[in-house]
């Protein structure tokens, strides 16, 4: 949830609310997340530093616009290039799909290649689940339910299968076919932040509901 929320807000600074509405139009296909949760997230952020208060709106509602931090900036960076954690592959690997756009083009194969070596170790132990099953002794009475529990077995490694057919025809080509996300302008409401993190506002204003888009001409880079 950390490293997703820091890589939207290194696309664009934004506010709860949009934070909210990002997750709708673009997260949600690989991750859902409550508003309470986003919310309690960004404070966790907040306390560590990897986020700060871009600015507040004036009046009663005090609408907050966050930013991503060097440090986040950095931990960002680490985790996108770091081994790949998570219960499955959807989990490990599917948020740093999303956001691989962002890194220098060189840094983006090795982290294809860590989605690839996940797809074929979780394939390889499903494979090695089905060998067992297939040797154990299932009581008549039992039969039906586990014919039904190997099937749903089977539909996961169908899954995998497909899974590392694809993540290797990715790491393959190095990455999507060009011109898949075209390069963007920046606006005149873009902030300084976004600016020097080569990123533009994907919508016209915070509340506007959109797809985030990284800009081409610069990525991020880790600080060292």
């Amino acid at each position: 949830m950390a490293h997703v929320i820091l890589g939207l807000l290194l696309l664009a600074p934004q506010s709860l609310y949009g934070l909210i509405k990002s997750f709708e139009a673009g997260v949600a296909l690989f991750y859902s997340a409550s508003s309470g949760s986003i919310k309690r997230a960004l404070d966790t952020l907040l306390g560590k530093g990897l986020i700060e208060v871009a600015s507040t709106e004036p009046g009663g509602r005090g609408k907050k616009v966050y930013r991503a931090t060097e440090a986040g900036r950095r931990e960002f960076h680490r985790w996108m290039a770091g081994e790949l954690s998570g219960a499955d592959l959807e989990t490990a690997a599917l948020p740093r799909l999303f956001f691989l756009g962002l890194l220098d083009p060189a840094e983006r194969a090795p982290v294809l290649r860590r989605m690839r070596e996940r797809a074929a170790a979780d394939l390889s132990n499903l494979t090695a689940l089905k060998k067992q099953l297939d040797a154990m002794e299932v009581p008549a009475e039992f039969r039906d339910v586990a014919a039904y529990q190997r099937a749903t077995l089977d539909y996961g490694i169908a899954s995998g299968r497909h899974a590392l057919t694809w993540f290797s025809d990715l790491a393959d080509r190095g990455g999507p076919p060009d011109g898949c996300a075209a390069p963007r302008s920046g606006r005149g409401g873009e902030s300084a932040a976004g600016h020097e993190a080569g990123i533009v506002d994907p919508g016209e204003g915070d509340d506007r509901e959109s797809f985030p888009v990284p800009v081409a001409e610069r990525q991020v880079r880790d600080e060292r």
